[in-house]
Order: C-alpha cells, then sequence, then structure tokens
C-alpha cells in the first residue's frame, strides 16, 4: 500500500520557522492530491495546505501569507514551510496523500493515506 512518515516537528518560539516534509512509499502507482492538515487539543481536525500533482495550492485562510507548500514529485515528498508562528499554531500535523498504488490484478482505487502525525509546539 502507501506510506506517509512526517518530519521536521518541535518546539519553536513565536515568529520563529519550522518546515515539515512527508516521504510516500509503498506501491505507488500515482500520487493525486498531497496537503497537511492539524489538530489542536479539542479541535477538530482542519485543512492547512494542499497542492495537486500539477502544483495548484490551497491553503486555510489562517495561514496564508505565512506557509509555504510545496512537492517533489520525483521523490514523492511534500513540504511545508512555515514562517512567522503564532502560538494558535500549535497542534499536530498530519500529512494527507490520495494515492493509487499497485496490486496483482492491476492499480487500487485512489484512497486517502495519513502519516502518524508530528507535533509542533509554538511558545509565546
Amino acid at each position: 500500500q502507501v506510506q506517509l512518515v512526517e518530519s521536521g516537528g518541535g518546539l519553536v518560539q513565536g515568529g520563529g520557522s519550522l518546515r515539515l516534509s512527508c516521504a510516500a512509499s509503498g506501491s505507488i502507482a500515482s500520487i493525486n492530491d498531497m496537503g497537511w492538515y492539524r489538530q489542536a487539543p479539542g479541535k477538530q481536525r482542519e485543512l492547512v495546505a494542499t497542492t495537486t500533482s500539477g502544483g495548484s495550492t490551497k491553503y486555510a485562510g489562517s495561514v496564508k501569507g505565512r506557509f509555504t507548500i510545496s512537492r517533489d514529485n520525483a521523490k514523492n515528498t511534500v513540504y511545508l514551510q512555515m514562517t512567522s508562528l503564532k502560538p494558535e499554531d500549535t497542534a499536530v500535523y498530519y500529512c494527507n496523500a490520495r494515492a493509487r498504488y499497485y496490486v496483482d490484478y492491476g492499480i487500487s482505487p485512489e484512497n486517502d493515506y495519513w502519516g502518524q502525525g508530528t507535533q509542533v509546539t509554538v511558545s509565546s
């Protein structure tokens, strides 16, 4: 199937920067959208940013102008560059990919895959 592994989270002071990475691996046939979501304590998971295989991007209003999503299709990797971080950005950040993988009979239907999450903590 498809596995997603995130890295790059940590503790940073307000105004600082962090870069998250998420690498997809497995018997990947194709990856469509890739993106980042986050979940703060007591809140629902929310979209942060997504990017299509063609490079189109979408951002949550709260991060627009501060976060940049990018993607290396050759490496099946998506990045999230976060700048001007605020305490309200504190959350577990999850990588998501809509992908298809090779099976004995051909290629699987498209499914959503999630990483294990990486903690981002922004101190005031």
